[in-house]
């Protein structure tokens, strides 16, 4: 992963002024224990499966990632900056769906989503609104009431 400091200060500067908001401490939705929830994957490493088409430049829509096919992911994100050594390594760096499948088999979560999800990063969060509220949808149909977001 690049660091600001080794970034241009356009890009820099860019990724410095984007307003993401503050985290906040108060759950966004109440719900059952951990071990009882089903939980899926949001990543913004612009993954998608082979075969599919890549993300573009900025791009403001998503790819559905259903749990068998996570095996055949490559990257798409088109940054330069971006280092995909430690996805070639390990996909869990970016996509860590196996970590959910075990957290799943010991009884730490309630099950892992059939589907999941993945953006092209650095893309403006302002943009992204109407595919966000269709992952909203698709994951309240895959009855989804836990989402780990991985941030690249």
């Amino acid at each position: 992963m690049a660091r600001l400091e080794d970034l241009s200060e356009t890009m820099a500067g860019h990724l410095r002024d984007l307003d993401c908001g503050p985290p906040g401490e108060t759950p966004v939705a109440s719900g059952p224990a951990l071990d009882q929830r089903r939980a899926a994957l949001i990543s913004t490493a612009g993954l998608t499966r082979r075969g599919d088409r890549p993300f573009g430049m900025g791009a403001v829509d998503y790819r559905v990632v259903p749990t068998d096919a996570a095996d055949d992911l490559v990257i798409t994100h088109l940054s330069t900056n971006f280092d995909r050594t430690g996805f070639q390594q390990d996909m869990n760096v970016m996509f860590p769906l196996q970590r959910l499948q075990q957290m799943a088999n010991a009884g730490e979560i309630g099950s892992v989503a059939e589907f999941h999800y993945t953006f092209m990063g650095a893309s403006d969060p302002a943009t992204m609104k109407e595919s966000a509220d269709q992952i909203a949808g698709l994951l309240k149909q895959d009855k989804v009431d836990a989402v780990l977001l991985v941030p690249v």
